[in-house]
């Protein structure tokens, strides 16, 4: 098999080619394409090349595209194959396929200006740190998980399923804490080139200006870029807060106790007027807002160590919360040692030190008293039980209620809708056995 040619060149040179054709081609790359005794594309690409008198592989079929390059490479043909590629070859491309089949030795690359370069110099945005996705013949899978982690700068490329309605019909679909914008850019670096926005509003709504009433080039890309969330206080229910109403970490947006999560864990705490409730671990504040808005005349002391957290949680507070939720900056066990005596504990968070913040509860907790913890692991689970079981000879022993609770919610795939799980909850209820 002739995998370097005489002059000691690999064999095959895949080219990447733009919307602008030969026009776009370096003068290397088209000295190549001169130079070929065979060139492979599509019919598009092809189309573009006018240069040479190389023998012309339609590229239809790739499984016998593939096998004739293998064939092609075994006869020792003397010269190079030139194949073309669209944009750049490596990135959700041919070359790929190419690599995965035909020796490496055999290859060079040479890349052309990718859509999403051309889309993110298009917007003027910096890209370093955005996530890419390939949703063309994919599942959307990594773009569900990158909008749940609240990435924030995704660049999608799309297909006839999963086209730019489609997925600004998923990010509504996910109920996200962050909303986002959109851009679809179509035709880059060709004829017919076009960058549209939409802002959260328009994927939102079937308006005329709307995602879902308009039409787009076959060839796009879209890019989605977080946004703070704009909220309208008189259009907030009692209870059951939507997560994009809380500010959030901006580099953790989906750090956030989930709304179907809160709710239960409110029903499992069964917070009465007048009472103390301490919120450990308390994150953004989520819990605390929504007890301080439930029981006004309760007392709600949110205990964050995090710098961060403290502020998020102010901030929600000036934001959705009540007078009667007061912050504390400070770890547990340590920043419990002065506040009132608790009616009712939240433990959403312990920074590794389960069992001492437990103990301390337990001994300031007061009579018909109760406590809920919401873990993630089976560790954590564990630890609580086993915290939970050694105190069954104590003069206060426990008594245990467990809830797991694995939320699915409906998403939008192309025309279809399937659940996508979030990760499953458990919920630990503490309360005094009666004697």
């Amino acid at each position: 098999m002739t995998l370097v040619n005489v002059s000691g060149e690999p064999s095959i040179h895949v080219v990447g080619v733009g919307l602008d054709g030969q026009a776009g081609l370096t003068p290397a790359s088209l000295a190549l394409i001169r130079r070929a005794v065979v060139v492979v594309g599509s019919d598009r690409l092809l189309s573009y090349i006018t240069e040479g008198q190389a023998e012309r592989w339609p590229l239809g079929d790739i499984k016998t595209t593939l096998d004739r390059l293998r064939q092609w490479l075994a006869s020792g043909a003397p010269g190079i194959a030139v194949v073309l590629a669209s944009g750049d070859p490596l990135f959700f491309g041919l070359g790929r396929l190419l690599l995965d089949h035909l020796p490496p030795e055999s290859l060079a690359f040479h890349p052309h200006l990718s859509a999403v370069q051309l889309a993110f110099s298009r917007l003027k945005l910096p890209w370093q740190g955005a996530t890419l996705v390939s949703a063309h013949g994919r599942s959307p899978d990594d773009l569900i998980a990158a909008l749940r982690r609240g990435d924030e700068l995704i660049a999608v490329l799309t297909d006839p399923t999963h086209t730019p309605a489609a997925l600004g019909q998923l990010v509504l679909s996910l109920d996200l804490p962050c909303p986002y914008r959109l851009w679809v850019c179509e035709n880059l670096g060709g004829e017919g080139e076009q960058v549209r926005e939409f802002a959260p509003e328009a994927i939102r709504e079937a308006i005329p200006t709307g995602i879902a009433s308009a039409t787009f080039a076959s060839l796009n890309v879209v890019v989605l870029q977080r946004q703070q969330a704009d909220v309208d206080q008189d259009d907030l229910p009692l209870v059951g807060l939507p997560d994009r109403a809380f500010a959030t970490f901006s580099d953790r947006p989906s750090l956030i106790t989930k709304r179907d999560i809160r709710i239960q864990i409110l029903a499992d705490l069964d917070p009465r007027p007048e009472q103390v409730i301490w919120d450990i671990g308390a994150g953004t504040g989520s819990v605390s807002v929504e007890l301080s808005r439930l029981c006004l005349t309760a007392q709600i002391y949110a205990i964050e160590k995090t710098a961060a957290g403290h502020s998020l949680i102010q901030q929600n507070q000036r934001r959705l919360g009540g007078p009667n939720l007061h912050p504390v900056y400070g770890a547990a066990p340590e920043a419990l040692v002065a506040l009132p005596d608790p009616d009712r504990i939240f433990i959403g968070g312990s920074g590794g030190r389960l069992s001492e913040i437990l103990d301390q509860s337990a001994q300031r907790l007061r009579p018909q008293g109760r406590m809920v913890l919401a873990l993630a692991t089976l560790e954590h689970t564990g630890a609580v039980l086993a915290w939970a079981d050694g105190t069954a000879t104590s003069p206060r022993p426990w008594s245990v209620q467990l809830r797991q609770i694995q939320v699915q919610h409906g998403v939008r795939v192309g025309s279809l809708t399937r659940w996508q799980p979030l990760t499953p909850i458990t919920l630990i209820s503490l309360s005094p056995k009666r004697p």
